[in-house]
């Protein structure tokens, strides 16, 4: 019953917060477009590849909601397939940092001493080096010479799953900061003593007794991170270094736009409005879910 009311509690405070609520209602209207994709597709009758070189730079029409390109495809379908891969990526690269810093950050602020330094060295080593030219440096390398499988390095994915990773890798800080700093406190707690004195092993203390008590931070900085990461993708895929064509993704058809930007602006304009809309939202959502799960805000 005490669960139920500090969840009624937080959905309450979380509802009060008008502008973190219309953020979902983006989010999810975005995430559900992109999830619709193969049935707007069918229903205009084209696919996000299909090419009509007679009807380039076509104006909006009932066929062409948002009109075609440079090479005839459809703009809104090319759009809805985009956001697949851009949400995807966010999301899944966020969820997998958020798993690494808060393994870390745990490991870390539970057992103290020897390995908390030799953990927040790492975590400031991370930090400390400049994040885009790792990231131009990680995505340009040639992974048929890392040893992994040819079929895998051929694939037309592995554009996709190198970002997710390449971000997962470098994006975890955050999280494990957090993490380690409210573990710190919470090692210290009566029922994390009483714990103990029951004969709980370290691995069922961390997880049942203080993993379940950093739901807060670790829910905050995810969202906050999975803006970042859409950004960081636009960013690569926009340097040529990111998603891969055929896939399309809003970095990609932003830079595929930019040689047309006088010619045909909207082109550019509906994927960078999309990306700038996506990651206001979710910062705007991040906000407004730290509000929510932090008890101090009701007396704010």
């Amino acid at each position: 019953m005490r669960g139920q009311g500090m969840f009624s509690l937080t959905l309450g405070r979380f509802f009060r917060h008008r502008l973190a609520l219309g953020s979902a209602g983006v989010v999810l209207a975005l995430a559900l477009a992109a999830i619709a994709a193969p049935v707007v597709e069918a229903a205009l009758g084209t696919g996000a590849e299909t090419v009509d070189l007679f009807n380039r730079f076509a104006a909006p029409s009932a066929a062409h909601p948002l009109g075609t390109d440079d090479l005839g495809r459809d703009v809104l379908v090319r759009l809805l397939y985009g956001g697949r891969v851009s949400l995807f990526v966010g999301i899944t690269a966020a969820l997998a940092a958020a798993v690494i810093g808060t393994i870390i950050g745990l490991a870390s602020g539970y057992y103290g001493g020897r390995l908390d330094a030799i953990l927040m060295r790492f975590t400031d080593a991370i930090i400390a080096l400049p994040l885009l030219p790792l990231l131009i440096v990680l995505a340009a390398l040639d992974l048929g010479k890392l040893g992994l499988p040819e079929a895998f390095v051929t694939s037309e994915n592995v554009s996709l799953y190198r970002i997710v990773v390449i971000v997962a890798v470098v994006g975890w800080t955050t999280v494990a900061r957090l993490v380690r700093s409210a573990a710190l406190t919470l090692r210290e707690r009566p029922f994390v003593l009483a714990a103990h004195a029951q004969g709980a092993g370290a691995l069922r203390v961390m997880t049942v007794h203080i993993l379940p008590n950093l739901a807060s931070p670790i829910v905050v900085a995810t969202t906050l991170s999975a803006g970042n990461v859409i950004l960081l993708e636009s960013v690569l895929s926009f340097l040529g270094l990111g998603i891969q064509p055929p896939i399309p993704s809003w970095g990609n058809l932003l830079t595929n736009a930019q040689e047309l930007i006088w010619s045909a602006p909207a082109l550019a304009f509906y994927p960078g409005i999309l990306i700038f809309i996506t990651v206001i939202a979710l910062n705007f959502l991040g906000d407004g879910l730290q509000d929510a799960l932090d008890p101090k805000s009701l007396e704010r």
